[in-house]
């Protein structure tokens, strides 16, 4: 079943996408469906992208769900043990 939510966010960073050049990404949309790479039946995809380069100004990640919260609990802690001062 597919819940068709979607979330939409602004970021401020840089990935690094077709031809191996990197690009500024400003949005990034978060949500959990259908995979379109990937082997599982449902995935969290993750879409990093710059609008205004066009539709291949993007970075796609499709995770398991497991692996989704992996990465998030190595994401808080990564930032946990930056000086707060740093990550700011």
């Amino acid at each position: 079943m597919c819940t068709y939510t979607t979330i939409k966010g602004s970021v401020d960073g840089s990935a690094k996408g077709p031809g191996s050049s990197w690009f500024h990404v400003s949005d990034v949309t978060v949500y959990f469906d259908h995979p379109v790479h990937a082997m599982a039946d449902h995935t969290l995809n993750i879409d990093f992208a710059d609008p205004s380069k066009g539709p291949s100004a993007r970075v796609a990640l499709e995770l398991t769900a497991e692996s989704a919260r992996q990465l998030v609990a190595a994401i808080q802690e990564a930032l946990a043990a930056v000086p707060a001062e740093l990550a700011a």
